[in-house]
């Protein structure tokens, strides 16, 4: 038998005989405890039964880093896919991937309710036990189509991703056998760690003329602790959840007669939602935007001149036949503010040009997907394209990234990275087929970043149809990873809609480069991280109540009711309860809606015009003077303060 001379993890290369398995390298370095899941040989992943013939370089892939986590819950959706089609045997697989936290599995099968969600998780437990050995297997096209003729589904994958290759693996667990390239576990026991959390609908390609399909989530890790960590996160996510605290709070509505994604501002959450346009005004006057207001639809021209149609038809509702044209719901405000810069004739003295609106859009997302605010039909947002030469583009952009970070640190949140989103040469449907204006001005962007010396990440095949963009990717409280603002670079509408500038020459120059950006992503998506990230203890200038004032009894009324008008002519927000509840069941009943402060007012308050003051935590500051107390609220709301500064530590 001839040797082979192997190098593991860089560290040590030892010999071995020819067809050695990548795993008994492993085990024979690391002992049979390794926590490894997969091997990388000579850089291509490869499942632990890998055969060895030819000296290589093998690095282990551990089941708690990325790549491994990623193999791990990629087994764990075969393992709940067999788990189903043992309960449900006529139900059909579809895909099942790896996500963040965990994975799912799509199939065509009835609706299951909890009871089936337990049932499948305890199969899944059961197979577990049976320590499977998850087999990979080389079939033809015609072998693989033969196994899985009784799914129209496997076929349509089978026709579409293999085409004219030779053939495919499958990988096979006890009787279950599923379409897949791996690699995978070596055995059903190594998925320890895994829950199932939820159902929803799908459908299948995302295609709602398609057949509708049965999602099921779960999560696994590598660990127990990773498992109870992750729990953990859950449970507090139920706490911040935006839809619990938003109904609790009366912020907003939906209502199946108005119809799903469509919220209603609730008195609560209007005030919430004009705050943080207020300070958006402000902030864009202070960079000299101009403000304009567009029509909520448009002509299908309008649409086809920005490229929207054919591009972003799927997000666009179905068109309206008037007596004049067909018209659309706007999906986004872009198109109209280019008419308005190209309403007259500018100057090269008018560039840059920053046009800004609160505009609310519509989009013609699924069903199936909409989520409370994050998930929405209707958008609003503060919208703003500027006009500029490509030598102003990069202060323009600086000046927007500063912009962010100084919204960002206003609103208290630190947990965010740049993000440079780039166009997929291979995939020029999705996108505008210039790939020269894609080059310059990507590494345009790139040049401007670096020169920030902002941190930032490059991801392929995020970018807008019309441009690359920068986004900022915030993580929430909970740990959810969301893109929140955007900043866009358009090197098509210049052509589309003729937009040009007189030059100093006198000379018409076509030049002119757009910045798409919104800073605070749309209101309804901010509204819900903000709620979440502050549990819907908002900061003093952003509570829809800042002082709930609550009497001791009946004698307290006038002097309540000074109070409040007090505040009120002070711009304060505040509500009087001076009913005949105790202050106790007073406070436990108002802490719900999570006032900024608490004003506890009885005989001493009273007769010395003074407010005891209490913060959500309970703590309390008695005897201050009702003036003090205007002027120090006054200035925690005036300065935007993130904390409440009132009552100290």
């Amino acid at each position: 038998m001839s040797m082979i001379k192997v190098e593991i993890d860089g560290n040590e290369t030892r010999e071995y005989e020819t067809g050695i398995t990548a795993g008994d390298v492993i085990k024979d370095v690391y002992g049979r405890k390794s926590g490894c899941v997969a091997v990388l040989v000579n850089g291509i992943e490869k499942d632990l039964s890998e055969n060895l013939n030819l000296g290589c370089v093998v690095e282990s892939i551990n089941g708690e880093s990325e790549a491994g986590l990623y193999i791990l819950r990629h087994s764990c959706a075969h393992l709940l896919a067999q788990a189903v089609t043992q309960l449900f045997p006529e139900a059909k697989p579809t895909i099942g991937p790896p996500i963040d936290h965990g994975f799912y599995y799509d199939f065509y099968m009835d609706s299951i309710g909890d009871g089936e969600l337990k049932e499948i998780e305890n199969k899944m437990k059961e197979i577990m036990k049976l320590n499977l050995p998850i087999i990979r297997e080389e079939h033809s096209n015609e072998s693989l189509r033969d196994m899985f003729n009784n799914n129209h589904f496997k076929i349509e994958i089978i026709d579409e991703k293999l085409g004219q290759e030779s053939g495919s693996t499958a990988y096979r667990q006890g009787d279950f056998l599923d379409l897949c390239r791996g690699p995978h576990v070596s055995t059903t026991s190594q998925l320890r760690w895994f829950k199932l959390t939820s159902t929803s609908q799908a459908y299948w390609r995302a295609d709602s003329k398609k057949e509708s399909l049965i999602r099921i989530y779960g999560m696994c890790y590598a660990t127990k602790e990773g498992l109870k960590n992750r729990e953990r996160q859950l449970q507090e996510a139920a706490k911040r959840d935006h839809k619990k605290i938003g109904k609790e709070m009366e912020l907003y509505m939906i209502n199946e007669m108005i119809g799903r994604g469509l919220p209603v501002w609730l008195p609560n959450g209007e005030i919430l939602k004009s705050s943080i346009e207020k300070f958006a005004l402000e902030t864009e006057d202070s960079y000299e935007y101009q403000r304009v207001t567009t029509p909520v639809l448009g002509k299908k021209e309008l649409f086809e001149a920005s490229g929207h149609l054919p591009h972003y038809a799927e997000g666009m509702y179905p068109p309206m036949e008037m007596d004049d044209g067909i018209y659309y719901l706007k999906a986004m405000n872009c198109p109209m503010h280019h008419l308005v810069y190209s309403n007259k004739k500018r100057s090269y003295r008018d560039l840059p040009l920053r046009i800004a609106e609160y505009g609310t859009v519509y989009r013609n997302e699924l069903s199936g997907a909409l989520t409370g605010l994050l998930r929405v039909r209707m958008l609003s947002m503060n919208d703003a394209h500027i006009y500029c030469t490509l030598d102003q583009v990069a202060e323009e952009f600086a000046n927007n990234i500063k912009m962010v970070q100084d919204y960002y640190s206003t609103f208290g949140f630190k947990n965010y990275y740049f993000r440079l989103s780039l166009w997929d040469p291979d995939n020029t449907e999705k996108y505008i087929d210039q790939p020269k204006n894609w080059e310059e001005t990507q590494n345009h962007l790139r040049k401007i970043l670096d020169d920030l010396e902002v941190p930032y990440e490059e991801s392929i095949g995020e970018a807008a149809f019309y441009g690359p963009k920068v986004d900022i990717q915030f993580t929430t409280a909970i740990g959810r990873e969301e893109s929140m603002s955007t900043i866009q670079l358009d090197f098509a509408a210049k052509e589309r809609f003729s937009l040009t500038y007189t030059d100093e020459t006198g000379s018409d120059n076509g030049e002119v480069f757009v910045i798409h950006r919104a800073p605070l992503s749309t209101h309804e998506r901010f509204v819900a991280f903000l709620t979440e990230h502050w549990s819907g203890n908002f900061p003093t200038w952003l509570s829809p109540i800042q002082v709930q004032i609550n009497t001791i009894s009946e004698k307290h009324k006038e002097y309540a009711n000074y109070l409040g008008q007090e505040l009120k002519n002070a711009g304060i927000r505040m509500r009087i309860d001076d009913s005949d509840n105790t202050i106790g069941k007073k406070i436990r009943m108002h802490r719900k809606m999570r006032p900024a402060y608490m004003a506890i007012i009885g005989d001493e308050e009273t007769d010395n015009k003074t407010v005891s003051i209490r913060a959500r935590d309970g703590r309390q500051r008695n005897g201050v003077p009702l003036k003090q107390f205007i002027q120090e609220i006054s200035s925690e709301n005036f300065n935007r303060e993130t904390e409440l500064s009132l009552i100290p530590e």
